[in-house]
């Protein structure tokens, strides 16, 4: 595996904070919108980019990344916000995590005094998985359960172990949005308004009784999402 670090994303969405992009094989197989269908990260320049992370061709080792992402955020203000993987999934191939590695960057989060936050379709029905990522968020590192739809996202709250993300299909009314379940929906403000995740931060909130935030299906694979978060 490799992992690359950019220490100021010129991506719009993010605004200018410190994001990470982990190779491909931490992917897990169960998520429905890999394999060019739907996931935004496999088009576009950020495409280019993981590609070149994924085939070894840029990023570094974990122990030299771990080394680079404590000296980047320890050269920033305290309570940085800093996205892990805008490509990839938490450290372990397909459906495992290596909770020891994912320990190790929760405790640089720590050390730094930053507010990192992350997202993962790993499955959660290994309890090594759900043990890896409570323990994480408990430990000040925000780590997202990503559902496929309002439905998914009732099932992944239900486990009361993390906040939750998902994705919710083009055209879906903003306002007044809840699960099936009746769990309130916020739509990621970056996509309704002029926030960006730098002026925003609510995927940091480690609370997971949080309300979920729904990402309006977006990218080039957009009417595959939509597809796949309708049902």
């Amino acid at each position: 595996m490799k992992f690359h670090l950019t220490p100021k994303s010129g991506n719009q969405k993010t605004g200018s904070i410190p994001v990470t992009t982990t190779s491909g094989e931490t992917c897990p197989p169960e998520c429905p919108f890999a394999g060019k269908n739907g996931c935004y990260a496999e088009s576009g320049p950020l495409a280019l980019h993981w590609r070149k992370v994924t085939e070894g061709k840029r990023g570094e080792n974990f122990p030299a990344f771990l080394g680079q992402l404590e000296n980047t955020l320890s050269s920033l203000p305290p309570r940085q916000l800093w996205r892990h993987n805008q490509a990839g999934d938490l450290p372990g191939k397909g459906s495992r995590i290596d909770s020891m590695a994912l320990a190790q960057i929760v405790a640089v989060n720590a050390r730094t005094f930053s507010r990192g936050y992350t997202y993962t379709h790993k499955p959660m029905t290994s309890v090594k998985n759900r043990m890896a990522v409570q323990s994480a968020n408990l430990s000040g590192f925000a780590v997202n359960l990503s559902g496929n739809s309002l439905a998914h996202a009732d099932d992944l709250a239900a486990l009361e172990i993390a906040p939750v993300v998902c994705v919710v299909p083009l055209g879906t009314e903003a306002q007044g949005l809840k699960t099936p379940g009746g769990r309130a929906v916020i739509v990621c403000p970056a996509q309704t308004g002029n926030a960006t995740c730098a002026t925003c931060g609510l995927c940091a909130v480690r609370d997971p009784r949080r309300p979920i935030v729904a990402f309006l299906a977006h990218g080039t694979g957009a009417k595959k999402v939509s597809a796949i978060a309708t049902n």
